[in-house]
């Protein structure tokens, strides 16, 4: 992923991130103050223009999700969340799809993504 390059932000990444955070301060590996600043720095990263809002057609994702999960998922293993995401990237035209999830990558790649990191 080239330094600098937007990254749009969907509500399911928003809820993905938030519960993420939260979730961390269940097995005390973030503290409620980090996981507050956490969420805080990325407000920031929508203020500067690094994250951009964007919206997505959840109808058009949902369908495309199953296309993936009949054509995908039992050479993947992904799981319907993981599909849902790569969907949205595809109906979004994303030109770069971001990861650290193996399944999630390998769905994307296999679907002509381009992954990242």
């Amino acid at each position: 992923m080239q330094s600098g390059a937007t990254l749009a932000l969907t509500p399911l990444h928003a809820l993905e991130v938030r519960n993420a955070f939260k979730l961390g301060i269940f097995p005390k590996l973030l503290t409620t103050m980090e996981a507050t600043g956490a969420w805080r720095n990325l407000e920031k990263d929508l203020r500067s223009g690094r994250l951009v809002r964007a919206t997505v057609k959840w109808p058009s994702v949902l369908r495309l999700a199953a296309r993936f999960s009949e054509q995908h998922s039992s050479v993947h293993g992904t799981r319907s969340l993981d599909i849902i995401h790569v969907a949205a990237a595809k109906v979004m035209r994303a030109e770069e799809f971001v990861s650290f999830d193996a399944r999630q990558r390998a769905l994307a790649s296999a679907i002509g993504l381009k992954v990242a990191p």
